[in-house]
């Protein structure tokens, strides 16, 4: 995942401790469907070998890598010098963020020395997502900037002008190139993309490829030699194909490989995204409701709100029955300071525990000042999120307002949510929801906005499109 280089007060020299600063919040008496950690019957080792060294420098959520690496039985060792890079037997580098910002924190720490030296090696390395374009020797993003040179080639962004959408989301196929080890069982599988940046094959690092995938053009999906893999996709997020591809990788010797399911991809997939409204009941705890523009009370005597089922629980369900997302809208979080929400926060910190595709939450995401004075902007809100398993943020009121004042001005001022929080974690770390209002018209004539001519009139949601409207 990539991003522009960092403009947030938080400059990239200081990302690697910002891990371990999370902003203060209000402590809150009701969690809801708070649960506790989930302890398992099967761990990898009581030895050394049970340990995987993580490198996270601090920029964007790598919780779901950490969640992903516990949930297979393995604990966990942070970087925190050169060293712990060089007295690893299990690397993992979850890269994420801006490719300048990133070599920056590597080149600043030293990190970069020990990368190259454990590669060169051949200690068992995984790379993920911006941990793969590292190994090449520049990336074309807001640069030309310099990599670790461990690979031929420059990373380069995706070509849009045949019409492929800019960043490559969702999910993909594979084209297994050569034995891999760890992609063993996955070629006819699906996994997960989000992506702007791309290394392409060429015969000077074709002997690295181990798979490549279609996406307008073949681009370079994983690389391995010997004990070293990369991959471009992201398996923390790509549900049971995913863990398999880690597990081979913490434990390639273990009976317990987990082989996924049969397959049949071939090409970018069709999403199937659970969408859950949330919000507080008269008593304090969370639940997922559902209602009519807001109005999610029981029509009874009691007026409660209607209950359809704990966020956690129902998240974890959906997952089950195959959902390869699921997405969280916290409707009355307009309404408070949105970091005061500890136990919005717990529902995300929980599900990605064992939820293992990609995560939004939306609601209230904005620039706030708290009851005592204090400025959080929206990038503040947006990073304790990402910090709490999130992996996209969702904007509704406040994009509809930063469009009109676009629209109003002509000018961008930089300051919007959409601006700050795109430019710190990407573009693909951030989606606008809007609901449609449907208006009946006479004709197309009678309003400057685009419409919709149909041959009948209904009352439910699949007859949206079935007469003429406009959204307001």
């Amino acid at each position: 995942m990539e991003a522009p280089p960092f403009a947030s007060p938080a400059s990239s020299s200081s990302l690697f401790s910002l891990r371990n600063k999370p902003l203060s919040s209000p402590r809150f008496s009701h969690f809801g469907n708070a649960k506790q950690s989930r302890s398992f019957s099967v761990r990898a080792s009581s030895s050394g070998d049970s340990v995987v060294t993580l490198l996270d420098y601090g920029a964007g959520n790598v919780r779901s890598v950490r969640n992903a690496i516990r949930f297979l039985g393995f604990d966990i060792k942070d970087v925190q010098t050169p060293q712990d890079i060089l007295n690893a037997s299990r690397l993992v580098f979850p890269g994420v963020g801006a490719f300048a910002a990133a070599m920056e924190v590597l080149s600043k720490t030293g990190m970069d020395e020990a990368l190259c030296s454990y590669i060169e090696k051949d200690r068992p390395f995984l790379g993920i997502c911006l941990g793969l374009q590292l190994l090449f020797e520049s990336s074309e993003e807001n640069g030309p900037v310099k990599g670790l040179g461990l690979i031929p080639g420059t990373v380069g962004r995706f070509d849009s002008s045949n019409g492929f959408r800019v960043p490559h989301i969702g999910w993909n196929a594979l084209q297994i190139t050569s034995d891999s080890g760890i992609l063993d069982d996955v070629g006819n599988h699906h996994v997960y993309f989000v992506h702007s940046y791309r290394a392409m094959p060429s015969d000077d690092n074709n002997e690295w490829i181990s798979s490549t995938c279609d996406y307008g053009d073949k681009f370079i999906a994983s690389i391995k030699r010997g004990n070293v893999h990369a991959v471009q996709f992201h398996p923390e997020k790509s549900g049971d194909v995913g863990l398999s591809i880690l597990r081979r990788f913490l434990n390639p010797k273990s009976d317990m490989a987990k082989k996924p399911g049969e397959g049949k991809a071939s090409k970018l997939a069709k999403r199937v995204i659970a969408c859950l409204d949330v919000r507080a009941n008269d008593k304090g705890d969370l639940v997922v409701t559902k209602g009519d523009q807001y109005d999610v009370r029981e029509h009874t005597e009691e007026k409660e709100v209607r209950n359809l089922g704990k966020p956690v629980d129902l998240a974890g369900q959906y997952y089950k029955d195959g959902a390869d997302e699921v997405s969280f809208l916290n409707i009355t979080g307009f309404r408070d300071f949105p970091l005061g929400d500890l136990p919005m926060l717990q529902v995300l910190q929980y599900t990605s525990e064992n939820v293992f595709v990609p995560l939004t939450v939306g609601g209230g995401i904005r620039d706030f000042t708290d009851s005592n004075g204090r400025y959080y902007s929206s990038l503040e809100v947006a990073s304790e999120y990402f910090r709490s398993g999130a992996d996209k943020i969702s904007i509704g009121s406040d994009a509809v307002y930063a469009a009109e004042e676009y629209l109003r001005t002509g000018v961008k001022t930089g300051k919007t949510s959409l601006e700050q929080i795109s430019r710190v974690y990407g573009n693909q770390a951030v989606v606008v929801s809007i609901d449609p209002r449907r208006v009946y018209v006479k004709d197309p004539s009678d309003v400057q906005l685009k419409t919709i001519r149909v041959s009948s009139l209904g009352e439910d949601l699949a007859s949206l499109f079935s007469f003429i409207l406009y959204c307001l």
